[in-house]
């Protein structure tokens, strides 16, 4: 556009393009081009210059002047959008200030009912209107302002209950059934178009003319705008002591990004991030400082999972002041770290082996005392509640224990699971016993709401709202107590007249180790309750009520809160019956299969290694792997390394095994021994031999499980669910591929070793292959017909070989399959029936790290 002076001709002056135009472009221009005048200016002068350079050219011929005219046109009808959007602009202006004035109204209101009626006529008002009138003053006198300036309250749609304004919303009080509280929220809550009632006390007020304006539905009610903040640190001040996992400006740059700001002092902050090392060093100056002053102390974690959570997560959770400060009591299991978590748990005492246990906080177990029992029951008592909302996740022990010397105490104890160390005990001796078991029958009903006799002996229990529910433990010994601990180990394997291979293998299966371990990684691994010696009857419980839940979320109709609050009832549910260190709400059906039907399968299957194991806590001498081994009625013996048997398996393994992926790490798999096993609850092989297309499969499990799989064969899954390894429903799942089965033994990094299992496996006449998830696995369990589902790879078909007695080895390199949109990662292979699988070998396996790489360099700070 340089070296040209626009000409103003009289065909230029006229038309659209007249002075109106203009000025009515250079006011859109200063409303949308930029904030700074002198750009305004510019784009405006600009703007001005290039359409007088398009109007030049209209006097190079007609069709180009008709082409010019519809473009002015058109531009005159965005000058109309433009202008309509300024006044959309205002509209929205006049919206904040008509906010800003209906705010301004309910301050000056709120003042005048402050200054006139006091909290009891507020609780009334509350009360008479039909709205939730408990809690603290504090809270009264807000949720009373609201009602008498928007409007009564309607109750929950979802539960009935009554709704609760607060800071940030509006919450259900109420409670979604007997085991959960309702849990819903929102920012625009349903009210009655009723007019505000009054009690006597506050009608002779001065203000009840004005409280009744207010209240008066005919009378258009302002409705209530509650501005949420848009970034996790929101108005929030934090500061940063210490060495941390990341450098500070990294920190600074991402608090300032979310909404916060970073302060070198401690004054006026919400709180202090430290490293957990922190606890080792007993504190900075700092971190002494903010002790000293009530501040908050929190893990680094804090702000990395605000920031992934896009909100600032709770305070407490993450706050490791208790175990620094002078009286602290250590840290809460479910506050700290997972990885130290599992080096607490791992090592803990546990307090219960049974239900003839004496808790080990008495120190009565010490001097011989035992456990009462009278009229064929045993005064021994495991409470639990979870209710997430309420923030409980309790635990109760009762006991009524007989000293050596024949003196009764009742012994209790209640606190948070995780937390034993800040939980209640009560040891009080008692002379008469009658009065005792009178007085333990009576706590047992007010924390329960049932009679205790009913429960003992008939099982008869019903949950009551925000009750405690019992947690019935077997009269046994708990693995974690009975099976060998570190110490014995040596001693027991050197003392078996078994085969020192195999002694080295019974001793794995026998040892606490393994199940300690088991538990911790499911995070059901409290000491307070021996959840390895609970009841046939309890599991039969856990399993009801699982299947139930599956049954009724795979025919819901409910969405949104509704849905929530099903999925929250069971949540409770679930971890008031398996208590739990970290309860969570269940959101789809992999936090039910990982979390509910595996863990519940673990949980069993380590119930019954309990009750196999019994107690070798005593001596070694007398070989107690031998006399668990003669209880798996099974047999098992080491393959030689150079059998043809051992190399085939190798093969197979290795073709079919793909590293197991552990966040930015890889791990391969060698073999350590392979066991020949004869196990008498599964066919023989002579007995298989006759049923069609047998295959041989890897089956995955962990190492706990194994001694019921020994003597009792694999029991088929617990339910059925659209995910890897429950998609077929009640059945026993296998895979050609050893990464597959790989997935279920490899469970933690510090933990690499492990077992899998090989098993022929016959899958009938009739075979049924599913790239997706069947709909009705119900007519596959019936007919228990064979299912084949296909995944996203197979192996290569042309390198199958056949094994003795007709038996298929589907074993090849991996390679992709056909059905690249499966859920399926690898192949599944379903039988329905426990007799048409034989397990014949354990394959012990090392996991290795791969390719290990160490990264010292710190990241940059993200802009």
């Amino acid at each position: 556009m340089d070296g040209w002076t626009p000409c103003k001709t009289k065909k230029e002056r006229a038309g659209p393009l007249s002075l109106d135009f203009w000025i009515a472009k250079i006011k859109i221009v200063r409303i949308t081009i930029s904030e700074d005048p002198r750009k305004k200016f510019d784009s405006a002068t600009q703007f001005m210059q290039v359409k007088v350079h398009e109007t030049r050219s209209q006097a190079h011929s007609t069709s180009e002047e008709r082409k010019v005219m519809r473009k002015q046109q058109a531009e005159s009808n965005s000058q109309e959008t433009a202008s309509h959007k300024k006044a959309k602009t205002d509209d929205e202006e006049e919206g904040v200030v008509h906010e800003d004035g209906i705010r301004a109204e309910f301050e000056k209101f709120c003042k005048t009912i402050t200054e006139h009626l006091s909290v009891k006529q507020m609780r009334e008002i509350l009360e008479a209107n039909g709205q939730y009138s408990k809690g603290e003053d504090d809270a009264v006198v807000p949720r009373c302002q609201d009602v008498m300036f928007y409007g009564p309250l309607d109750n929950c749609p979802i539960c009935g209950g009554k709704l609760e304004c607060s800071g940030d919303g509006y919450h259900c009080v109420g409670d979604y059934s007997e085991w959960s509280s309702c849990i819903y929220s929102t920012k625009e809550p349903p009210r009655r178009e009723e007019s505000l009632k009054l009690p006597e006390s506050v009608e002779s007020t001065p203000i009840s003319d004005l409280i009744k304006k207010r209240g008066n539905p005919n009378k258009s009610r302002p409705r209530k705008e509650i501005s949420s903040p848009k970034k996790p640190f929101d108005g929030m001040v934090v500061s940063l002591a210490g060495r941390l996992t990341r450098k500070h400006q990294y920190w600074k740059s991402k608090i300032e990004k979310f909404g916060g700001e970073v302060n070198n002092s401690i004054t006026g902050v919400a709180c202090v991030v430290v490293s957990p090392a922190e606890r080792d060093r007993g504190g900075s100056s700092k971190v002494a400082e903010a002790l000293e002053k009530g501040i908050p102390v929190v893990r680094e974690a804090w702000l990395s999972d605000s920031i992934e959570k896009e909100e600032a997560q709770s305070l407490d959770a993450y706050d490791i002041a208790s175990d620094i400060a002078v009286e602290g009591k250590g840290i809460p299991l479910d506050k700290m770290d997972p990885s130290a978590e599992a080096l607490e748990t791992v090592t803990a005492e546990l307090k219960v082996y049974g239900k003839r246990g004496v808790h080990k906080d008495s120190k009565m177990q010490d001097e011989g005392a035992r456990i009462l029992e009278k009229d064929g029951l045993l005064y021994n008592c495991a409470l639990s509640i979870c209710n997430q909302k309420k923030k409980l996740n309790d635990f109760c022990i009762m006991q009524l224990v007989m000293s050596s010397e024949n003196r009764l105490h009742m012994y209790l104890r209640r606190g948070r699971n995780g937390d034993s160390l800040r939980a209640d005990d009560k040891l009080e001796e008692w002379e008469n016993v009658d009065y005792a078991i009178k007085e333990f029958a009576r706590l047992f009903e007010e924390m329960t709401g049932n009679e205790f006799e009913h429960w003992e002996r008939e099982k008869k229990i019903h949950k009551k709202h925000h009750k405690f529910y019992p947690i019935d433990i077997d009269d046994g010994i708990e693995v974690r107590h009975g099976a060998l601990g570190l110490r014995q180990l040596g001693s027991a394997a050197a003392h078996s007249k078994l085969d020192s291979v195999v002694a080295n293998f019974m001793k794995v299966l026998c040892s606490q180790e393994i199940y300690r371990y088991a538990l911790m990684e499911l995070v059901h691994d409290s000491p307070e309750i021996p959840i390895g010696m609970l009841t046939n009857f309890h599991l039969r419980r856990c399993e009801e009520i699982l299947l139930h839940f599956v049954e009724k979320i795979k025919s819901m109709k409910e969405t949104g809160p509704e849905a929530e609050g099903v999925w929250h009832e069971f949540s409770q549910m679930w971890f008031t019956l398996m208590p739990s260190t970290r309860p969570f709400t269940f959101r789809d059906y992999t936090d039910l299969a990982e979390h509910a039907a595996s863990a519940y399968e673990t949980i069993r299957d380590i119930n019954f290694a309990s009750r196999i194991i019994e107690d070798m806590s005593g001596s070694t001498l007398d070989d107690p792997l031998f006399e668990c081994y003669k209880k798996l009625r099974c047999s098992v013996s080491p393959l030689e390394k150079e059998s043809d048997d051992y190399k085939m398996i190798v093969n197979y393994l290795e073709k079919t095994y793909e590293p197991v992926q552990v966040g930015d790490m890889s791990y391969g798999i060698s073999v350590e021994n392979i066991f020949a096993v004869e196990a008498s609850a599964c066919p023989s092989l002579d007995e298989i031999k006759g049923l069609p297309n047998k295959v041989l499969l890897w089956c995955g499990t962990r190492s706990s499980n194994l001694l019921r799989h020994l003597q009792k064969g694999f029991l088929p899954s617990v339910c059925s669910l659209p995910v890897s390894g429950y998609m077929f429903g009640r059945a026993i799942v296998c895979t050609d591929a050893a990464a597959e089965a790989a997935r279920y033994g490899f469970t933690a990094v510090d933990r690499p070793e492990s077992f899998l299992v090989l098993a022929v496996a016959s899958l009938g006449d009739e075979i049924k292959e599913f790239p997706s998830p069947p709909e009705d696995t119900r007519a596959l369990e019936e007919k228990k017909i064979g299912v084949k589902g296909l995944g996203r790879k197979k192996t290569n078909e042309k390198e199958h070989f056949v094994w003795k007695d007709d038996i298929k080895v589907p074993c090849g390199k991996l390679i992709p399959s056909e059905h690249k949109d499966s859920v399926l990662e690898y192949n599944e292979y379903a039988v329905y029936d426990p007799q048409q699988v034989s397990i014949r070998y354990l394959v012990a396996v090392k996991f290795d790290e791969q390719d290990v790489v160490y990264d010292t360099a710190e990241p940059e700070p993200e802009q």
